[in-house]
């Protein structure tokens, strides 16, 4: 059994990091500790087998939206077995900070989302006047058409009843 201490530089902390060094600690079967260090780094220290621990420090270097590491430093040392599995470790005044910058981000995408509804309500609006509009003339065309076409079905009967008029004369009917 060994142990790797890493102490991870870049943009890390507050990123969701340590949920995920968690997450592949135990993926790996691992056990020890992460934890924010007030330099800005973090430090890892976990204990496993040496290929285990080799494999998860090259795993502690990602990279993606908001997690951007720039540099792991390791050392590798003998396993003290003081620890029973893998956890993060978290500052007393870190929650409350967190929640504080939660409730922060929460009110600017509250905000956000008013002002984008309050330009859709407008829209909203203006699409459903022109649907009003666009009901309102095809009522108008449905009732020319009907006109129209009562004035044509009226017509057809009267030649209709002009030529039975006319056979009948002719003896045909």
């Amino acid at each position: 059994m060994m142990r790797l201490t890493a102490h991870v530089s870049g943009r890390i902390q507050m990123t969701g990091y340590r949920a995920r060094v968690v997450a592949l600690a135990k993926g790996f079967g691992l056990a020890g500790f992460v934890r924010n260090r007030p330099d800005g780094r973090v430090e890892v220290v976990a204990e496993g087998e040496k290929d285990d621990l080799v494999r998860f420090a090259s795993a502690l270097n990602m990279k993606n939206t908001l997690i951007q590491v720039e540099d792991v430093e390791t050392t590798y040392s003998d396993a003290s077995g003081d620890y029973a599995g893998f956890h993060k470790i978290v500052g007393s005044e870190e929650t409350g900070d967190r929640l504080d910058e939660g409730v922060e981000i929460l009110k600017e995408i509250a905000v956000t989302l008013k002002e984008g509804f309050g330009d859709l309500g407008n829209k909203m609006d203006t699409m459903l006047e022109k649907q009003d509009s666009t009901i309102g003339e095809i009522q108008g065309l449905r009732y020319d058409m009907k006109s129209h076409m009562d004035q044509r079905f009226e017509r057809i009967e009267i030649d209709l009843a002009e030529l039975k008029a006319a056979m009948k004369h002719r003896g045909l009917i």
